[in-house]
C-alpha cells in the first residue's frame, strides 16, 4: 500500500475527484518537483484497481518506462503490463499499462482503460492529442501530471488545472529544500538566435564552449563547492564532453550522460553519484525529469529562455534529504537574473493558446529588478533584499518611486503596491492573493478573540467576493494565519459589513 498522504495530497486527490464527479474529464495536477507526484499517482492507480478498472499510465519517452514501472513496484503495485516494443513485462491481461506514446503511435491501437494517467503532460505528443479528442474517448478521464504544465496551448486539450501546491509553499513547509544561488561567470548571448521559444542550440553550445568560460565552471565548483553530488546542466554533447573533459584534467571524477546512454551504464552512473565515485555528473537532456537523485549542488551551463525547462531543471536539486541545510546552485548563464527565482514563477490557468491583448504597460515595470549578483561576492541577492545574505554587501539606498504613465506609484521594498490604485492595472499577484487569504483567516481568529466566532467557511466566502468567484489554493489551508491583519482587508470587510448593514436596513423599512 502507498505511504500516508500529506494534507495537500490528500487535498488534491479530493479535488481529482470531486472534478471527474462533475464529468469534466480532461484536467491537470500541477505537482512541484519533490511534491510527492509518485504517491498521487499512485493512490490513483491503487483507486483503480480497488474499483476494478483498468488503468492506462503514459510516460512521454521509451526511456521512462522501466522507472516507472520500478516506481509503482516501490509503492507496492505489482500487477502491471508494459505497452512498449518487446518489453518482457509485455501482458495486456494486466490492468494497469504502462506505455509510451510513441508505442501507442505506432501500433494505432488504445489500450482498453477506464482512466488514463498522462505522466509530464506538458510535453504534448500528436498521439496524445489524438487520444484525447477521439470521439469514443470523451466519458473517459484523462488526468495529466506536471511540475511544469504552462506549455502554449495545452488549455485546448484540459478543461481544468488543479495545482496541488507551490515551490515556494513546499519550502516554506520543509518538504523542499531552500536554496541559494551564485552568479557566476556570464556568457555573452547577444549574437544567439531563437529558435521556438528557446536559444538556437548549435550557436548557443559554440558560446558556452568558450574556453574562458568553460574553465570557470570547473574553477567556480572548486572554489564555493569542491564536494560531491553535483549534478551539471551543458548545451549539448559536445559541451557536455567538454565539460566532462575539464574536470577530470582537473582532477575531479565526473561522469558523462545522454539519450544513447544504455539503462546498464544510467545505473552505474546513478551509484557512482551517491556512493561518491563520481562528483560529478553532467548530462544532456536526461536527468530534467523524473529523477530522484540526491542533488546537493546543481550548475547551470545551459542557458534558456523557457521557464518549463529552468523550473524542472532546478528542481532536481530541491529534493531534502539528511544532513542537507540547503541547495546550491551555481549559475553561469544569467538565466536567474533575467527569469526570476524559481519560488516567483508560477501561473494559475492553462495556456489557450490565443493571441493576449498587448497591456497598455507591464506591469512588471512597476516591481524591483529581478534577482542581481552581488557585487562583492557574486551571490545572487533576491528580489527587494538591500542587504546580501552572503557577505554583507549592502547596496546603495535607491527611490522607490516610479514614474509611469503620467502618474506616481510607490512601491514598497518587497515589491507590493502602496496606496489606492485600480485592480485592473495592478492586477494581484499570486503572493499578494495569497497574503489576502491569510489575513482573512487571522481577521477571524481576531475576531474569534472577541467572542464573534466566524463560520469555517468566511475566509473562503470573503476571498471569493474579493477576486470574482475565484477560488482560494487548497495548500493555504494548511499555513497558518497571517501575523497581522493589513489595512486593505479590514477596509474591504468593513466595507462588506457596511453593504450588508444598509441592505438589511433597507428590507426592515421595506417591510
Amino acid at each position: 500500500m502507498p505511504k500516508e498522504l500529506r494534507p495537500y495530497q490528500e487535498e488534491a486527490l479530493q479535488a481529482i475527484r470531486q472534478t471527474v464527479a462533475q464529468k469534466v474529464y480532461r484536467l491537470v495536477c500541477q505537482a512541484p518537483t519533490g511534491s510527492g507526484k509518485t504517491l498521487v499517482a499512485a493512490t490513483i492507480v491503487n483507486g483503480a484497481q480497488r474499483k476494478g478498472n483498468r488503468l492506462t499510465f503514459v510516460v512521454p519517452s521509451i526511456s521512462l518506462i522501466d522507472q516507472t514501472v520500478e516506481m509503482f513496484y516501490a509503492e507496492g503495485i505489482r500487477d502491471i503490463g508494459v505497452i512498449q516494443a518487446d518489453h518482457p513485462m509485455t501482458d495486456w491481461a494486466k490492468p494497469i499499462q504502462v506505455a509510451s506514446i510513441q508505442t501507442i503511435r505506432s501500433r494505432g491501437v488504445y489500450p482498453e482503460s477506464a482512466v488514463v494517467v498522462i505522466d509530464e503532460c506538458h510535453q504534448l505528443h500528436k498521439e496524445h492529442i489524438s487520444w484525447l479528442q477521439h470521439p469514443e474517448w470523451q466519458s473517459v478521464p484523462f488526468i495529466g501530471l506536471s511540475a511544469t504544465p504552462w506549455t502554449r496551448g495545452l488549455g485546448r486539450y484540459f478543461q481544468s488545472l488543479l495545482i496541488m501546491s507551490t515551490t515556494k509553499e513546499l519550502i516554506e513547509l520543509g518538504y523542499l529544500s531552500p536554496f541559494r544561488v551564485y552568479a557566476a561567470d556570464h556568457p555573452n548571448l547577444t549574437g544567439v538566435k531563437t529558435v521556438a521559444g528557446d536559444y538556437h542550440e548549435g550557436q548557443l553550445s559554440r558560446v558556452m564552449q568558450d574556453a574562458p568560460l568553460v574553465a570557470n565552471v570547473v574553477e567556480t565548483w572548486r572554489k564555493l563547492w569542491n564536494k560531491d553530488k553535483t549534478l551539471l546542466f551543458a548545451v549539448d554533447c559536445a559541451h557536455a564532453q567538454m565539460l566532462q573533459e575539464r574536470f577530470t584534467d582537473a582532477g575531479i571524477s565526473c561522469a558523462y550522460q545522454d539519450a544513447h546512454t544504455s539503462s546498464a551504464d544510467r545505473a552505474d552512473i546513478k551509484r557512482g553519484f551517491h556512493n561518491g565515485t563520481y562528483k560529478v555528473v553532467a548530462n544532456i537532456g536526461t536527468l530534467t525529469t523524473g529523477v530522484d537523485w540526491d542533488v546537493r549542488c546543481l550548475q547551470l551551463a545551459r542557458p534558456t529562455k523557457s521557464e518549463m525547462l529552468f523550473v524542472q531543471i532546478i528542481g532536481r536539486c530541491l529534493r531534502t534529504a539528511p544532513g542537507k541545510e540547503n541547495a546550491l546552485i551555481l549559475d553561469h548563464t544569467d538565466t536567474t537574473a533575467r527569469l526570476g527565482m524559481v519560488t516567483e514563477i508560477h501561473h494559475e490557468r492553462l495556456d489557450d493558446g490565443r493571441m493576449k491583448p498587448k497591456p497598455a504597460f507591464n506591469p512588471k515595470a512597476l516591481l524591483p529588478a529581478l534577482p542581481k549578483p552581488c557585487p562583492s561576492c557574486a551571490f545572487l541577492i533576491p528580489v527587494g533584499c538591500k542587504k546580501c545574505p552572503e557577505c554583507g554587501f549592502e547596496r546603495k539606498v535607491q527611490s522607490d518611486v516610479f514614474e509611469r504613465d503620467g502618474q506616481l506609484v510607490e512601491i514598497s521594498v518587497d515589491g507590493r503596491r502602496k496606496g489606492k490604485t485600480s485592480p485592473t492595472m495592478f492586477p494581484y499577484t499570486y503572493e499578494e492573493k495569497r497574503q489576502f487569504y491569510l489575513q482573512l483567516k487571522a481577521y477571524a481568529l481576531e475576531r474569534a478573540k472577541q467572542g464573534k466566532v466566524y463560520a469555517p467557511g468566511w475566509p473562503k466566502a470573503n476571498y471569493r467576493d474579493k477576486f470574482n468567484g475565484e477560488w482560494p489554493a487548497w495548500s493555504w489551508e494548511m499555513l497558518p494565519p497571517a501575523p497581522t491583519v493589513g489595512a486593505e482587508v479590514r477596509n474591504f470587510v468593513r466595507s462588506k459589513l457596511m453593504a450588508w448593514a444598509a441592505a438589511n436596513g433597507s428590507r426592515r423599512q421595506a417591510s
